[in-house]
């Protein structure tokens, strides 16, 4: 009896040791900085892209831009985003946005166009007191909406 006791004791101690760590662990991955994936069609001039939300109709994605380690809002970062339209990439298929205080931000354009890499959207995020960040949203087959999360490292 004695020996289940001291078992189950220990078992406890064991389990409470991991919740305390699983706990922790959600909190730091889910405020690590986003990966970049590539410059995508970005060239010199991408930050002098036209300052407007809607570049069409069709679909709508919205954002949040947060600060790691801490998960906190970046306010006034500018997003530009930038989509392929039918005849591939030009100047209307582009547009740029500031996010508010609590780092949302929406854009809206029509569904982009599929040219062998899936319909997806080019976002580029920039501000004075974090890295830059470089990635892209897949949009789903058939969908109207989406919803990104882009988390920026601190300037050192």
């Amino acid at each position: 009896m004695v020996r289940v006791v001291v078992a189950l004791t220990a078992l406890a101690a064991i389990g409470a040791f991991f919740a305390a760590n699983a706990v922790a662990d959600p909190d730091q991955a889910r405020c690590r900085p986003t990966l970049s994936d590539g410059a995508g069609p970005f060239g010199s001039n991408a930050i002098d892209t036209p300052r407007r939300a809607k570049i069409g109709k069709g679909h709508v994605l919205t954002g949040r831009v947060l600060a790691a380690p801490d998960c906190g809002p970046i306010r006034r970062a500018l997003v530009v985003f930038w989509q392929a339209g039918p005849n591939g990439y030009g100047p209307r298929g582009r547009g740029s946005v500031l996010t508010d205080r609590e780092g949302r931000f929406r854009i809206e354009g029509p569904v982009p166009a599929d040219y062998g890499h899936g319909p997806h959207i080019h976002l580029a995020v920039v501000h004075a007191a974090y890295e830059g960040l470089v990635t892209s949203f897949d949009v789903r087959p058939g969908s109207k909406k989406g919803q990104i999360r882009l988390v920026l490292a601190p300037l050192v």
